[in-house]
């Protein structure tokens, strides 16, 4: 079949990522003698240069990985947390229903930088300055901006100007959005590093020394100072009003990153590694189980998938979602175990049938009755405004901001292997910090103001995050690492990628490059969290008689073009031979696959 683009093989070390830039720093990294982890951390800090309207330092960063001569894999969590006066009675006291998707009310603590340098400290070989000296003279001496970037700047400019002015000042500082391909620099984010760096080595010579030193510099040093002090002003924010900010300096002060055992799921003669249910990442896993009961009838044919197989895929979809909404959060009580068990799966399944659904219906795992929130009531979204959402949902056409991730999948010769999603912190979430050079994120909007949800808004919380990294062990022993960008779509784009790698045997690049599909038929993780029964977006090199098809059995089908969805990437390893493989998206021609 066509592909865009060979699958990589080799035998030293694989980056693929969302970036052609961050691919490269982190393949240097490997030239140099680091390993998968230190490659992913440099490829990480990169990614907050090149790709701020996906992610930034506001940010967070949850990661799936299995160090060589391990037999567990692990998932690190960067994902931070509500502060501690983040309450519903706050939130409704001020009249809000949902929590504003951009603004300062919606931070959490940043978790992307302890994560990294955890991971760093545990995993790595290299130095802080190793993994911080390629971000830091991007932001320094400039970097190409992607068309996406001033577009992005584009449609909130008049917000920037009139209601964020550090935003305004940084990133249109001749007055007007810079042009695509332009070199645009951050000498304030450079700066913000170097004082880091220069906290960290002035703690003396010893590595592990150095990292503890950067650590707290972030957390109860002058980061955390400048965060607390600017989140005290009032900005504009989605409710149409100005809210000050929540988030203090013991908040920062409080949390660190950490480690806990991955979600493992056995689908035929591969294992599935995810994260738990804080995150969306065990819907991919009750997807496949669903699926495992139609195996007969998912077919693929020169590399296209039929019609039946993007009907079931979806419906089976729209099943593991609703039970995301009833079930899913920071909760040890989530019934994990029930909602993929054999019994349940099998009752869930007899609900597929030939014509499409358009109900939101969770299930009752260990018969506890399912309950879901207020704003689980469907939207239906103009179809023009669906176009202007497709793909990467960024900035919808309303103007709404939304924001989206970016993805990074390394593997080194000896084994280590890490896929890691990014995200948060995206230059549009929150106005600039002028001392730091970077924003905030906006991951509490994914809380609900309602109670007695897994999802509901508790400070010290981590809110069920979209963010839904992968990895695939056979035999126990890691063989694939893939993800990709997308919001509520990650976990449907892994679906398309998996049925068309492991079910249709397509190699990795073949079925990243294979046409895909998503629904927004469940509610959206991000304000205002609309959701529209019945809705299948695809591409339309699925075929105009499977279009017709889908359409006869009751879809709401949208044709997104032929290549717009997903921004899958992985990495292989196949422990018989050594031989290491990697691919990456070619849909918006910036995310790269190297390796040698």
């Amino acid at each position: 079949m066509f592909t865009t683009r060979p699958e990589l093989a080799g035998t030293h070390g694989m980056v693929a990522t969302t970036h052609w830039l961050a691919s490269a720093a982190g393949m240097a990294v490997l030239e140099d003698g680091g390993n998968a982890f230190d490659a992913a951390v440099t490829a990480g800090f990169v990614l907050q240069v090149v790709e701020p309207h996906l992610n930034g330092p506001g940010g967070e960063v949850p990661a799936v990985f299995l160090a060589a001569g391990q037999s567990q894999p692990r998932v690190l969590c960067g994902q931070g947390v509500a502060p501690a006066a983040a309450t519903i009675e706050h939130y409704r006291g001020l009249g809000l229903e949902l929590v504003p998707g951009s603004g300062m009310l919606a931070a959490t603590v940043p978790g992307a930088w302890d994560a990294w340098l955890i991971l760093l400290r545990d995993h790595g070989t290299k130095r802080l300055r190793d993994v911080l000296d390629r971000a830091i003279g991007y932001a320094r001496n400039g970097f190409p901006l992607l068309p996406r970037i001033p577009d992005t700047i584009d449609t909130v400019s008049d917000l920037f100007v009139e209601h964020w002015p550090t935003s305004a000042a940084l990133w249109m500082p001749d007055g007007r959005p810079p042009a695509a391909g332009s070199r645009f620099r951050n000498p304030v984010l450079a700066d913000t590093w170097e004082r880091l760096l220069a906290a960290a080595e002035n703690a003396g010579a010893d590595r592990e020394t150095q990292i503890e030193a950067a650590r707290l510099a972030w957390s109860s040093g002058f980061v955390a100072d400048e965060i607390d002090s600017f989140a005290r002003n009032a900005f504009l924010d989605d409710s149409g009003r100005a809210h000050a900010g929540l988030l203090t300096g013991q908040d920062m002060a409080s949390w660190q990153a950490s480690y806990e055992d991955a979600l493992t799921v056995d689908h035929g003669e591969w294992t599935l590694v995810k994260c738990g249910a804080w995150t969306q990442g065990p819907v991919l896993a009750q997807q496949l189980r669903l699926l495992e009961g139609f195996a007969d009838r998912l077919s693929y044919v020169d590399g296209i998938p039929t019609a039946e197989t993007v009907h079931l895929a979806i419906e089976c979809t729209k099943l593991a979602f609703a039970d995301r909404e009833a079930w899913y959060g920071d909760d040890p009580d989530v019934p994990l175990t029930a909602l993929l068990s054999d019994d349940y799966t099998a009752n869930r399944r007899a609900l597929v049938s030939d014509q499409a659904s358009f109900e939101l219906r969770p299930g009752s795992p260990d018969g506890r009755p399912p309950r879901l929130p207020e704003f689980a009531v469907p939207y239906f979204v103009p179809a023009e405004e669906i176009s202007g959402a497709l793909g990467e949902p960024t900035v919808g056409n309303s103007g709404v901001v939304r924001g989206d991730t970016v993805h990074i999948d390394v593997v080194d010769a000896a084994g280590n292997m890490i896929s890691a999603t990014p995200s948060g912190g995206w230059l549009q979430s929150s106005p600039t910090i002028p001392a730091l050079g970077f924003c905030l994120g906006t991951r509490a909007q994914m809380f609900t103001l309602e109670r007695h949800f897994a999802s509901s808004l508790r400070p010290g919380r981590r809110p069920r995050t979209t963010l839904s990294p992968s990895m695939a062990l056979r035999d126990g022993v890691a063989r694939m690492a893939f993800g990709t960008s997308g919001g509520d779509q990650q976990d449907q784009w892994q679906v398309c990628f998996w049925l068309a790698h492991i079910g249709a045997g397509l190699n990795m690049q073949q079925a990243i490059d294979a046409p895909a599909w998503h629904s927004g038929a469940f509610p959206s993780s991000f304000f205002p969290r609309y959701w529209q029964p019945g809705e299948l977006v695809v591409e339309s090199r699925i075929g105009d008689a499977a279009i017709a098809e889908l359409r006869e059995r009751g879809h709401l089908v949208t044709d997104a073009g032929p290549w717009i969805l997903g921004r899958l990437t992985a990495v292989s390893r196949d422990p018989a031979d050594g031989m290491l493989r990697a691919a990456a998206n070619a849909r918006g021609m910036q995310s790269y696959a190297v390796g040698r």
